[in-house]
């Protein structure tokens, strides 16, 4: 898998390089260089979940991973259904809250955690995340007592719900957390002047669980393939997806997964008050 930095075209990176530091040079994202297609599309929804991510990831990732080794990963992380319920005629709701912590990012924590106890040789390292409450409690979980692993773990005092702060700050071990006395952006901020520092960032051999690790973001394509499987041949006809949007790592996902063949027609990013992307298309500014 050749991964291009998207502000740094110079800084490339293989899968497991992209996964250890996180973020590349300028605090650019990873991405694939190019994007491997399914010719077969009914071939991979008729096969289960775990053997399907296994196909699309070892597919996504490459050689540079032997199969068996994903599959160790995939079965590890992926041991809980993404279930499709029928809300009214042609109308789904695909849950995703059946993992450890009841967030979506259950399945993307859980595939980086895994990811990187493959690829460390038990060397340290230390994963510094922001949460504004999901993020927390799913890397939380999905890396408590893995030996070689420290996490610390940001978050805004009293801004985020009670239950949130217990699932990720009662596990102890190597699971550390900070309450700060601002906001999740002031969070965010430390996080990143953390990685600016070299001193810090290589003397901790520092890592983000945040959605901009490509890890998180090609599991979350498993589940839109999950989706689709659930519905007959006919329901799968002009299928339009809409999905729950702040900063789009998760539409982006899906995205990846049309590009790979899974048939949508369109993608529906509905977002709220949390607009930020939505404003930047329209001014120009980032706010």
């Amino acid at each position: 898998m050749e991964l291009v930095n998207l502000k740094d075209a110079a800084d490339q990176a293989t899968f497991a390089e992209a996964v250890k530091k996180g973020l590349g040079k300028n605090q650019g994202l990873y991405f694939p260089k190019a994007l491997p297609t399914f010719e077969d599309i009914d071939a991979i929804l008729a096969m289960p979940f775990v053997d399907r991510s296994i196909e699309i990831l070892s597919t996504l990732i490459g050689d540079e991973l032997p199969r068996e080794t994903v599959a160790s990963i995939v079965t590890k992380a992926f041991a809980f259904d993404a279930p499709l319920a029928k809300v009214t005629d042609n109308v789904y709701s695909l849950e995703l809250f059946h993992g450890p912590t009841l967030a979506f990012k259950d399945f993307g924590g859980r595939f980086m955690a895994q990811c990187l106890t493959a690829i460390s040789n038990g060397e340290p390292i230390t994963i510094l995340t922001a949460t504004s409450g999901d993020t927390g409690a799913a890397v939380a979980h999905a890396f408590h007592g893995i030996d070689n692993i420290n996490v610390v773990i940001l978050y805004p005092k009293g801004k985020i719900s009670q239950l949130q702060e217990k699932l990720f700050t009662t596990l102890g071990g190597n699971i550390h957390t900070v309450a700060i006395e601002d906001d999740f952006d002031a969070c965010q901020q430390l996080v990143k002047s953390a990685f600016d520092d070299p001193d810090v960032r290589d003397g901790l051999h520092l890592n983000s669980a945040n959605s901009i690790n490509i890890s998180r973001l090609a599991a979350q394509v498993c589940y839109y393939f999950e989706a689709v499987s659930q519905l007959s041949e006919e329901e799968r006809q002009d299928l339009v997806i809409s999905v729950p949007s702040g900063n789009f790592g998760n539409l982006t996902a899906g995205l990846i997964a049309k590009v790979m063949g899974l048939p949508v027609k369109h993608f529906v990013a509905a977002t709220n008050l949390n607009d930020t992307v939505p404003r930047y298309l329209k001014t120009g500014e980032w706010d």
